[in-house]
């Protein structure tokens, strides 16, 4: 096991990472109205949602007003594609990312230089925060492009004046080739990805536990207590957990602390959160597991009020930093699958399924994990027209349609009819069969 951190944490904090409770409600109070007003002022679909709510930002005066304003999301970016939630003219958008939805339409985010400047803080306060420092090397494996984990954890790592290896993912060998030949200190990878890193290197006759890297900083996907404890042994390391989602920011919403390691601070200087009764929307006390709900307190391009993540978690006290704490993700309130770092809605399938009139609207996802990662298979029941010689050539139409369009390899496995389970009301869609934890 690693070395346990119990020195200070370091001298160059941001001025709210240490302040009083005090302080940070009185920061978060003016920027939390100066978001409303921005929004309300700036994008027409929160200011319809309000007017129907019969809510208007002065009606903020202090932190528990917050509640009276309605929800975000992902929905409301799906109505308002592409841009119509953004909050500023398009020459002011500096860059857009894209993450997957539940049709063929992505939700899209937009980025001013100032969304730039504060998203590279936040992920360098981040890496930071997980022992990070000037100088270290650091090998980002998340992926590049629309998705924001590579870019976003790029920029972070050159704002703390990191140098960055931007790998991104795949080709296993060559991760392995480059942490061996180039010695980074620092890796940025989703945790189940970085476990089959371990056994390429096994495969290799390389020890894990002798690499150069010293941290490594993972996100991108639920994980739990026992795969820290696995990867810090595997290659002793320190293993720290980074949140984020493209609809508020990107990774850095979030992240722990390397000297505690007991759940990721929020940086409530950018974003303010709320847990709530999925059912209900009622805000419930710190230290009650419910939904998780992120309010942008600086973000310009595209403000996000009251987003609400689908995540179930609690917020904690303050303990390495003066801001609160997430506890570990326990699930989602909707539907939504996350395999390998991708959002993975049944919806998605199901709309591929139906374009095909060869394949039954009867279908089930089943998830099962190999060795370290996650895999997903897709039951689907055949139409009775269709001859079973035809039954393979659909099914790896599906599978390249659900590539193409979601971003994820699967194994599709055609069925006669009635293969499928029936449900009596709401249809059980997924069959989770990864282990417990």
């Amino acid at each position: 096991m690693p070395t346990v951190l119990t020195e200070a944490p370091p001298a160059t904090l941001d001025r709210y990472e240490m302040a009083s409770r005090d302080e940070i409600t009185a920061m978060q109070t003016e920027r939390l109205g100066w978001s409303l007003r921005h929004s309300h002022a700036n994008v027409p679909a929160f200011r319809t949602k309000c007017e129907s709510k019969g809510v208007h930002p002065d009606d903020f005066r202090e932190l528990k007003d917050l509640a009276l304003f309605p929800f975000t999301v992902k929905d409301d970016l799906r109505q308002n594609y592409p841009f119509g939630m953004f909050a500023v003219p398009m020459d002011e958008i500096v860059r857009v990312h894209a993450s997957s939805g539940t049709t063929g339409r992505p939700t899209v985010v937009g980025y001013t230089k100032g969304d730039i400047d504060v998203w590279a803080e936040c992920v360098a306060r981040s890496i930071r925060a997980a022992g990070g420092k000037r100088g270290d090397l650091v090998h980002i494996a998340y992926g590049y492009g629309l998705f924001t984990g590579g870019l976003g954890a790029h920029y972070g790592a050159e704002r703390l004046g990191c140098t960055v290896v931007p790998m991104s993912g795949g080709q296993t060998e060559k991760q392995v080739q480059l942490i061996m030949d180039f010695k980074p200190t620092i890796i940025m990878v989703t945790p189940s990805y970085m476990l089959n890193i371990a056994e390429e290197m096994v495969r290799q006759g390389i020890d894990p536990r002798r690499t150069s890297l010293r941290v490594g900083i993972f996100g991108a996907e639920p994980w739990t207590g026992a795969m820290r404890g696995e990867i810090e042994r595997t290659f002793d390391i320190h293993a720290v957990d980074i949140y984020g989602l493209s609809e508020v920011m990107g990774p850095g919403v979030a992240s722990e602390c390397v000297e505690t390691k007991d759940g990721p601070v929020v940086w409530e200087d950018h974003f303010y959160p709320e847990i709530i009764d999925p059912d209900s929307g009622e805000v419930l006390p710190d230290g009650s597991y419910g939904e998780l709900v992120f309010t942008t307190l600086t973000k310009q391009g595209m403000p996000a009020i009251r987003y609400r993540t689908r995540d179930l978690t609690r917020l904690l006290p303050p303990t390495a930093r003066g801001m609160r704490r997430m506890d570990k993700i326990t699930g989602r309130s909707d539907d939504m699958l996350i395999i390998r770092g991708v959002n993975v809605f049944p919806t998605q399938v199901e709309e591929l399924i139906c374009q095909d009139p060869a394949l039954a609207p009867h279908y089930e996802l089943v998830v099962t994990r190999e060795g370290h990662l996650d895999c997903l298979t897709v039951r689907v029941e055949m139409n009775q027209e269709v001859h079973p010689s035809d039954w393979d050539r659909h099914a790896k139409q599906l599978q390249h349609a659900i590539k193409a369009r979601v971003g994820i390899s699967t194994t599709v496995d055609p069925v006669e009819r009635g293969g499928v389970a029936r449900s009596i009301g709401k249809a059980k869609r997924v069959r989770d069969l990864r282990p417990k934890s």
